[in-house]
C-alpha cells in the first residue's frame, strides 16, 4: 500500500509534472518524466526528460545540483514516475539515487514496464531510502496515458479526431471540407499533432484534400504521416508522397509493390507495412501492432468517415475527439456515416469544453 502523502508532497508533484510535460513530442515512445530535489522544504535542483535516448529527469536533476556545488544528501527526490533500475539507453536512476545518499524519494505512479516495474521501488528500499509512492497518481497517469496503452498492450494509444458541423457534416456532398472549425481549433489540432507520434488518413482524405499532416501552425515536431492504401496505387505527386518530409511517411496496406515503385519509394524513404486483412478490410490491431513495433505510441486518426468508422467498429480507438461548429452543412457526409447506433455509455469519462466558436467533446473509451 501507498504511503500517504504528506501536504508539500503533492505541491512538489505538481511542479514533477509541469517539467515532465516540456517533454511532449519529443520522448516518445519513453514517458515524460519531471524531477525535483527538495532539502529543507526548498527546491534546490529540477529536471526533466527532454529527449528519446538522453538522460532521464533524475540524472538531469542531480547533475544540476552537482554542476552548482549543491549537496544533495538527506534531501528528497519528486518525480512522477517510478525510477529505472536497469541498463537501457543510459544508466539506471536508482543507481544515481542510492550514491548521492538520498534520504526519501516521492513518486506519482509505478512504471507499468514489466523491466521496471516495482523493481526501482524495491532497489531503493534496499539502501534504506524512504519512498512513498501514489501521490497524484490520477494526474500522473493521465500524462503519461500514450505510454500506459503502449507498454501494457503493444498498441499505440489511438485517438480519433473530427470536425463536423450542428447537423454531423465532415464535408459536402463533393467531399469539400475546408474550413469547418475554428482557425483557434485548428490551431489545437496542430499543437496535438506535434504531441502524437502520428497523424493517420484513409486514401479517400488523401485524394480529396491533399493534405500535408505537419505541425506548421505550431512550433515543435512533425508527426509521422500515415495513409492506409490497402490496394497500394499511391499517386505520387501528393504532398505526403512528395514534400520534403517523405522520410515521415508510412503506408499501410495488404499489397507487395512492384519492383518499380519500391524504387521510387525507397529513394523518397517512405516506409512500407503491410497487414493482415479481412474481407477486403486492413485488420486494424495488425497495424497498430506492427506500428508499435517501430516506436510509435500514439496516433491520431484524422480520416473520412470510412477511416472513423472502421476504427470504432473494429474496437481500435481509445479516445474521440470531435469539434462541433455552429454551421449547418445540410446533404454532404456524415462522420459517422459507416457505423450505426453505437453508444458509449461504458466511457470511461466524458469532457466538453469551448474552443473559440466550436464546442469540443473528448469521449475517453
Amino acid at each position: 500500500m501507498p504511503k500517504k502523502a504528506r501536504i508539500p508532497d503533492e505541491i512538489f508533484m505538481k511542479r514533477s509534472l509541469e517539467l515532465a510535460v516540456k517533454g511532449c513530442g519529443f520522448v516518445s515512445p519513453n514517458p515524460m518524466v519531471g524531477c525535483v530535489i527538495v532539502k529543507n522544504g526548498k527546491i534546490i535542483a529540477e529536471g526533466y526528460h527532454k529527449k528519446f535516448g538522453q538522460f532521464h529527469a533524475e540524472r538531469i536533476a542531480i547533475n544540476s545540483a552537482i554542476s552548482k556545488g549543491i549537496n544533495i544528501k538527506g534531501s528528497t527526490v519528486y518525480v512522477n514516475l517510478e525510477p529505472c533500475s536497469h541498463f537501457g539507453k543510459t544508466p539506471p536512476c536508482t543507481s544515481a539515487i542510492i550514491e548521492h545518499k538520498i534520504k526519501r524519494v516521492v513518486m506519482g505512479t509505478i512504471d507499468p514496464n514489466p523491466l521496471i516495474s516495482g523493481k526501482g521501488i524495491a532497489a531503493l528500499k534496499k539502501n534504506n531510502i524512504e519512498v512513498t509512492h501514489g501521490v497524484l497518481e490520477d494526474e500522473c497517469r493521465e500524462l503519461n496515458r500514450f505510454f500506459f496503452k503502449y507498454i501494457k498492450t503493444g498498441l499505440p494509444y489511438v485517438t480519433l479526431k473530427a470536425a463536423q458541423t450542428l447537423d454531423g457534416k465532415i464535408a459536402d456532398i463533393n467531399y469539400r471540407s475546408k474550413w469547418i472549425s475554428s482557425l483557434e481549433s485548428r490551431k489545437l489540432v496542430h499543437e496535438w499533432r506535434s504531441e502524437y507520434d502520428a497523424v493517420l488518413i484513409g486514401k479517400k482524405t488523401l485524394e480529396c484534400d491533399n493534405p500535408s499532416l505537419t505541425a506548421r501552425l505550431v512550433k515543435g515536431r512533425n508527426p509521422y504521416r500515415i495513409i492506409i492504401d490497402n490496394e497500394l496505387t499511391p499517386d505520387l505527386s501528393y504532398n505526403l508522397y512528395s514534400d520534403k518530409f517523405t522520410n515521415k511517411t508510412i503506408i499501410i496496406t495488404s499489397k507487395d509493390p512492384d519492383t518499380a515503385l519500391m524504387k521510387i519509394l525507397t529513394k523518397r524513404r517512405i516506409r512500407i507495412i503491410k497487414a493482415k486483412i479481412k474481407d477486403d478490410k486492413i485488420i486494424l490491431k495488425d497495424a497498430l501492432k506492427k506500428l508499435a513495433k517501430i516506436g510509435i505510441a500514439s496516433i491520431m486518426v484524422e480520416g473520412g468517415a470510412y477511416t472513423f468508422s472502421e476504427f470504432i467498429n473494429q474496437r481500435a480507438a481509445d479516445q474521440l475527439t470531435i469539434f462541433t461548429a455552429p454551421m449547418i452543412m445540410g446533404p454532404g457526409i456524415e462522420t459517422f456515416r459507416y457505423i450505426h447506433h453505437k453508444k458509449f455509455e461504458n466511457a470511461k469519462k466524458v469532457t466538453c469544453e469551448k474552443i473559440s466558436s466550436d464546442i469540443l467533446i473528448n469521449i475517453y473509451l
